[in-house]
C-alpha cells in the first residue's frame, strides 16, 4: 500500500522527495490542488472516502501519516 501511495504522490509531484520529506503541507511543499488531485486519487485507487475531517495538515505532512489515513480508512 505505502509504495502505491507513493507511486500516486510522485505522479502528482515528481519534484518532492517523498521519501523523506516530513512538512509536505506545513512546508508549503504541497498547495491545496495538489491535495484535491491526491485525494481524488487514494479514494478511487484504495475505495475510500477521505472527508473534510481527514483534511488536516498532519495527515498529509508526509507519506507516513499518508498511509496511516488510508491504512485505517480502508479498515472501516
Amino acid at each position: 500500500m505505502r509504495d502505491r501511495i507513493l507511486e500516486i504522490l510522485q505522479d502528482q509531484r515528481p519534484d518532492i522527495d517523498f521519501e523523506n520529506e516530513t512538512e509536505l503541507v506545513s512546508g508549503g511543499l504541497l498547495e491545496s490542488f495538489d491535495i484535491v488531485s491526491i485525494v481524488s486519487e487514494l479514494d478511487d485507487e484504495f475505495d475510500i472516502e477521505i472527508t473534510p475531517k481527514e483534511l488536516k495538515a498532519e495527515n498529509f505532512d508526509s507519506l507516513d501519516a499518508l498511509t496511516k489515513l488510508v491504512e485505517s480508512l480502508s479498515e472501516e
